[in-house]
Formats: C-alpha cells, structure tokens, sequence
C-alpha cells in the first residue's frame, strides 16, 4: 500500500510537529491559563470567605438584636406589669373609699331615718294616748254618766300601754 509505504518517511517530521503543537499547548495552557484559572479560583474562595465572614457577622448582629429585643420586651412587660398593679392599686383605694363614702352616707341617711321614725313613733303614741283618754272619758261618760278626771284616766291609759 502507498500510504503506508510513506509512513517512514514523514514519521519522524510528523513526530517533531506533535511534540512541537504539544509542547505549544503545554506551555500555553500551564504558564498561561492555569495562573488565570488558580487567580480566579483563590478570587472566589477569597469572596466566599468574605461573604461567610459576613454572614456570621450578620447573625451574631441578628442574635445580638434579639436579645436586646428580648431583654427590652421583658423589660416592658416588667414596667407593664408595675404600672398594671399601680393603677390596680389606686383603683382598688379609690374603690374603697368610695364605699367608705357610701357606706357613711347610708349610715347618716339610715340614722336620720331612724330619728325620724322614733318621732314619728312617739308622735303617733302621743296621738294614739291622747285619743284613747278621749275615748275613754266619753265612754265612761256615756256608760256611767260620771265625768271621769283626766289625769286619772291618762295615768291608766299609759299603764295599760306600757304593759300592753
């Protein structure tokens, strides 16, 4: 065959261009592209690290604001719960003296009651005394035709009212 019957002869120039092209590549690739490549990569890992630096320091910011969140809640709830048991306090004070008040008011109004009631009481004893001594005497008058002495008959009245 023809073809292969050249193959000794461009052999050896065919192996000069390949080591040729392959040392091109060779050295292209690793004193060019491959420091591009390791910059970019040490680029990102830096920006990564940067970014989780980052990152951790925006959640100990985070953790750091909750706390004083928290710490301020508890301390509102705290104030809360101290004016809650002030205004309870005055309200339950107020509360009972107004009570006080009433409770004093009604005792005035039921004693001034009972004032009233033992006037009113008496008077109509009075009235009642003075109108049996009436009746009495015009009984007796009417019955025995003797006119009895007032003073007698209201000494018996009141006796017998005394005694019921």
């Amino acid at each position: 065959m023809p073809q292969l019957s050249q193959i000794p002869e461009i052999y050896a120039s065919q192996l000069f261009w390949l080591a040729i092209v392959f040392a091109l590549i060779y050295f292209g690739i690793g004193k060019a592209m491959v420091p591009k490549i390791e910059r970019t990569v040490e680029d990102r890992n830096a920006r990564i690290a940067g970014d989780l630096a980052a990152a951790e320091a925006a959640r100990d910011a985070a953790h750091a604001s909750d706390a004083a969140y928290e710490s301020g809640l508890e301390s509102a709830r705290t104030t809360a719960l101290a004016t809650l048991s002030q205004a309870k306090d005055k309200a339950t004070a107020k509360a009972e003296a107004e009570v006080k008040k009433g409770d004093a008011a009604s005792e005035a109004k039921v004693a001034e009651a009972t004032v009233r009631i033992e006037a009113t009481k008496a008077q109509a004893l009075g009235e009642i005394e003075a109108g049996t001594v009436d009746a009495v005497q015009e009984i007796v008058a009417k019955l025995s035709g003797v006119t009895a002495d007032r003073a007698s008959v209201t000494k018996q009245v009141k006796a017998a009212l005394a005694n019921g």
